[in-house]
Formats: C-alpha cells, sequence, structure tokens
C-alpha cells in the first residue's frame, strides 16, 4: 500500500503521455485523408514526381516493361539503392509499386509525427510541447508535395527526425542505422546529419576544445556518413559528367520559362525563393506573397521561430521557459549546418545537387521544432495570466475552453491558406483525363515506342507502361550533361520531323528511335500550338525556324490513324514509312 501513492502518479503521466501522442498521430491521419481519397479515387491517377521517379520500378514487377527506354534507365540510376530496393521488395510479393506510392505518404508522416513528439519532449518535457511541434511538423509537409510523393525527398522527413532524435538521446547504435538509411534514401540528408555531428565535436564555453560529452558519439556518426557516402564519390554515372555552373548559365533551361529554372535577375528569388536556388521553402515565399491578410501575416510558426530566443532570453517573464532543457541548441546549430551547406553547394554548383536541398527540409523541421515550443510556452505564461484575475470557480472552465478553441484554430489554419494557387493539403496528383488513349497504348506490345510533343505524351509510362521517345517537364533535366544532351537532340529531331515539309524527316526520326506510334493532337498543326506548346519553349532557337504550315506528316495524317480519342489522333508509323 505505500507503494500506491508512488504508482499513481507514473500512470497518470503515462496515460497524458499516451494522449497527446494519441492525438498528435490522429491529427496526422486526418491531413492525410483527402490525399487518400483523391490517390485511390481514380484508376488513372499518379503524383506529379512520380510520374518520373515511381514509374520504372514497374519493371520489378515486369522484367519485360520499358525495354531498351532511355528514360527509365536514366532515372533507375540515379535512384538511391534503398529506395529502389524498397519498391522492388514490394514487387517481389506482386503489390504494384505505384499503388505503394500512393499508400507511403501516411506511414511516412506517421513515423515522422512520433518522432516530431519525441524531440519536442527533448527539448521541453511535456507532452503538450511534443504534441505542438509533431502538429506543427504535418502542417509544413501538407504544405508542399514532397511526402506525398514517396519519391527519395520523401524520406528525409522520417529519417531526418529520427536521427536528430536519437543524436538528442545519445542512442549509438540507432543513430549510426539510420546515417546509413539515410545514405541509402536520400544521400543530401547525410551531409546535414555529418555537419550537426562535426559542430558537436566542439565546445566554445570554457575555451574552444574537443566536447568530450558528444565524442564517441560524433566519431562514430562520422565514420558511419564517411562510409555510406563513399561509393556515391566512386560511382561514374553513364550519364556524366555533371553540369557545370558556366555551362547552365548557357542554356534556356536554367533561366526564366526554363523547366529547371535555377538562375534569375532578381537577387530575392535567387538567395531567397528560388525553387532550386533559394534558401527558403517556396511555400513560405508562395504565403507572403498573397494579397489577403493571413498571406502576408505569413505562417504563424514563423513569429513563433523568431520569438523563442527572445523567450530564452527573458526566460525570468515566461516560467515555463525554465523547463526548456540545453538540448534546445540543436536548433541554431542546425541552422548554421543547413546554411553552410547551402553556401557550399552554391560554390560548387551542381556538385552537391541543388542548394536548396540543404535548407528548405531542415527549415520546415526547425519551424515546427522551435514553433512548438514557442506556442506551448506562450500559451503557458497567458495562461497564468488570466487565472490570475478569475475566481478559483471559473478557472478550469476557461482554460479548458480556451485551449479547445484555441487547439481547433490551429489544427484549422492551415485549410484558410491557398499555397501557389493550391488548397491545403497539396498533393500534386495528376489525373488522367483521356483513359480510352490510355487504354489503347496498354492493349500495345510492350515493346513500343511512342513519338508526341503532347503534354499528355508525360502520362503515357504512367498509366499505359509504354515507352515515349521523348518526355517533356520533369523528364527533361539538364543536371546530367550526356543525358540532356540525348534527350534534347530527340526533342529537337522530333519538333523539326514533325513540322518539315519533308517527310523523310519523319521516315529518318521513326527509323532512328524505332517509333511504332505518333501521337498528335487536333491542333498540332495550328501555329497557335507552338506557342501554348511549352516544350517549343525550352529551344527558343529551333522553335523560331519551325512553322506549322505545309507540314509533310499532316498531309499523310489522315491516311494513317489507327486511333482517335477526342482531341487526339494516333499515327501509325508504318504506314508513315509507305506514304510518298
Amino acid at each position: 500500500m505505500m507503494q500506491l501513492p508512488n504508482r499513481l502518479p507514473l500512470k497518470s503521466e503515462r496515460s497524458r503521455l499516451m494522449f497527446w501522442l494519441g492525438l498528435s498521430l490522429l491529427i496526422s491521419l486526418l491531413y492525410c485523408i483527402p490525399a487518400l481519397i483523391t490517390a485511390f479515387g481514380n484508376e488513372y491517377v499518379i503524383q506529379d514526381d512520380a510520374r518520373q521517379h515511381v514509374f520504372w520500378t514497374r519493371r520489378f514487377l515486369d522484367p519485360q516493361l520499358f525495354p531498351n527506354d532511355l528514360i527509365a534507365d536514366y532515372f533507375q540510376s540515379v535512384a538511391p539503392d534503398g529506395y529502389a530496393n524498397l519498391y522492388r521488395l514490394f514487387a517481389i510479393v506482386g503489390v504494384d509499386p505505384v499503388f505503394v506510392s500512393k499508400l507511403l505518404p501516411p506511414v511516412l508522416a506517421l513515423i515522422s509525427t512520433v518522432f516530431a513528439f519525441g524531440i519536442g519532449m527533448q527539448l521541453l518535457p511535456l507532452p503538450i510541447a511534443g504534441f505542438a511541434c509533431a502538429l506543427l511538423l504535418n502542417q509544413n509537409l501538407w504544405m508542399r508535395d514532397d511526402i506525398v510523393s514517396s519519391t527519395p525527398v520523401a524520406f528525409i522527413y522520417p529519417l531526418f527526425l529520427a536521427f536528430l532524435y536519437f543524436l538528442l538521446r545519445q542512442s549509438l547504435i540507432p543513430l549510426i542505422i539510420v546515417i546509413i538509411l539515410q545514405g541509402l534514401f536520400y544521400p543530401q540528408s547525410v551531409f546535414l546529419s555529418a555537419g550537426l555531428l562535426f559542430i558537436r565535436l566542439w565546445k566554445i564555453r570554457g575555451g574552444f576544445g574537443l566536447n568530450r560529452t558528444y565524442l564517441k558519439q560524433s566519431i562514430a556518426g562520422l565514420i558511419a556518413a564517411f562510409a555510406i557516402l563513399l561509393p556515391y564519390a566512386l560511382q561514374s554515372s553513364p550519364y556524366s559528367p555533371i553540369i557545370s555552373a558556366s555551362e547552365a548559365r548557357l542554356l534556356p533551361a536554367f533561366w526564366e520559362g526554363g523547366w529547371s529554372k535555377f538562375f534569375t535577375n532578381s537577387f530575392s528569388d535567387f538567395w531567397f525563393c528560388g525553387k532550386r536556388s533559394g534558401m527558403m521553402p517556396t511555400e513560405w515565399c508562395d504565403l507572403a506573397q498573397e494579397s489577403n491578410f493571413l498571406g502576408w501575416l505569413g505562417m504563424p510558426q514563423l513569429w513563433l521561430v523568431v520569438s523563442l530566443p527572445l523567450i530564452l532570453k527573458f526566460r525570468d517573464r515566461f516560467p515555463l521557459a525554465n523547463q526548456v532543457r540545453s538540448q534546445i541548441l540543436i536548433l541554431p546549430q542546425l541552422l548554421i549546418v543547413s546554411l553552410g551547406w547551402f553556401f557550399l553547394a552554391h560554390l560548387v554548383l551542381f556538385r552537391l545537387h541543388l542548394p536548396n536541398r540543404y535548407t528548405e527540409h531542415s527549415f520546415r523541421i526547425l519551424a515546427a521544432l522551435a514553433g512548438g515550443i514557442a506556442i506551448v510556452i506562450l500559451w503557458d505564461t497567458l495562461m497564468r495570466f488570466l487565472l490570475t484575475r478569475k475566481p478559483m470557480a471559473a478557472q478550469s472552465l476557461l482554460v479548458s475552453g480556451l485551449s479547445g478553441l484555441a487547439a481547433v484554430l490551429l489544427f484549422l489554419y492551415p485549410y484558410t491558406l491557398r499555397i501557389d494557387g493550391d488548397a491545403f493539403p497539396v498533393t500534386g496528383y495528376v489525373t488522367g483525363e483521356f483513359p480510352e488513349l490510355y487504354r489503347f497504348f496498354q492493349q500495345q506490345p510492350k515493346d513500343v515506342q511512342i513519338a508526341s510533343l503532347s503534354v499528355e505524351a508525360n502520362q503515357l509510362p504512367s498509366f499505359s507502361q509504354r515507352s515515349i521517345v521523348v518526355g517533356g517537364e520533369g523528364y527533361l533535366l539538364p543536371y546530367h550533361v550526356k543525358y540532356f544532351e540525348e534527350m534534347s537532340l530527340r526533342a529537337i529531331e522530333l519538333m523539326r520531323a514533325q513540322y518539315s515539309p519533308d517527310l523523310n524527316l519523319a521516315k529518318n526520326f521513326i527509323q532512328r528511335y524505332g517509333v511504332d506510334f505518333w501521337l498528335i493532337e487536333r491542333s498540332s498543326f495550328n501555329p497557335r500550338y507552338l506557342e501554348e506548346n511549352s516544350i517549343f519553349r525550352q529551344f527558343p532557337d529551333v522553335s523560331r525556324s519551325i512553322q506549322a504550315k505545309n507540314s509533310a506528316l499532316e498531309k499523310v495524317a489522315q491516311s494513317c490513324i489507327v486511333e482517335r480519342v477526342r482531341r487526339f489522333r494516333v499515327l501509325d508509323a508504318d504506314c508513315i514509312m509507305q506514304q510518298s
């Protein structure tokens, strides 16, 4: 009986912990539901980035798909081993990789939620602090389509949050395992982890020198990071070399209107809001540029992030701030490391891929953690202030009512936002509008090649599981020189062949690339089509020499149509070869 009073608080504390963790997971699921409804609401739905990074994984399900396909070969070559083998594992047991890509986002979000909750409690040992951090993280995750894409970048959130959690807990073996997984799924995150391990090696207070508290953990982690990154450094891609900064500046693809826009004459866009060059998450810039009041206010958690250093500096005015642990230093350390890699990536441009990848993800995590801690401290201070001005009988009702209202408003806040024209949650799912077209190509032999300048051709590898000779936005990436040169050559030859008055150009293209079908639109030979189709803007010099009039292919098209689907016409390549 003497032990009973000691057990009750422990049981009560565990109950509160499970309540707030359960609530965090529930909210994560609620944010996921619209994405799941969209993903499974139609047979022909796929996430925008998954069209390039997931479609080829169906080779694991059927090795006969995409034979001699340059696009599939390229995206398979750049896929990290762990990522590719995860889809391979599901394919071995007969599960469609695209189906898996639609189920992964909730799983990744829930794992991220658990670790964000745990990190919050490491910084401020209260379950409500873990809840606040997890809630803000989930809002950040669904303001962009990274985690919903189920591409390699989706794995940075659960893995990097796991790294931070085990780093704070000083759990060596789990930490090393997570670093290895980072290298297998999203190698850029290993650089962030290694930077944090390195910066924690040193102490400043009491004289600069090694910090023996974290010495073993940091050295072991750095060795693991080096070991997992070494194969990437030694591995040579068949599509190398990586494009240099000087070469990139000469390509329209890297400038305004280019599919891989990087350079701009605007200082703020280049360094802060550029999708690939800027340090800020692009949705933050989108919100700041909105004309409505909430847009100009931006994300409230950004103000909370700014307020946290002030709260900790004047902690005598914020009673709960005294419970914040010294581990909160991980947040400024993460900021320093992220900016360090960001500027280094600019210095050795494209050797470390894109600079933005070293800040946008870590900034979202940083904002959620710092914002969550700040809002709990500020709310506690506000409640203490109000309770001193209310009679005892009304205090419980006041706290419960205001807390419930605040929680509901905080949960609903993202739904009031428009992020680059998209409602929350942002998913980036693409729904196919021409199922008859997809089914026609799906009924053709698996080794067919389809030539087309239509934007709709981008859907065919995912919805029809058939190869296209040239891809549009998302496929024609300029970072590996050999791949970009080959894809650009194909695009230019296809443009010229389709609009040349000499049918021999079309015949030569068919022979060179083994084309079986040529997909055109009713408006393909209208001059306006050339102005509106974005692929022509990627090659302005070539586009200026092309005219929609007097196309030889247009003249023979009517004789070679094998399928009509609304505005689309499918031409048989053998028929074109027989025309004079």
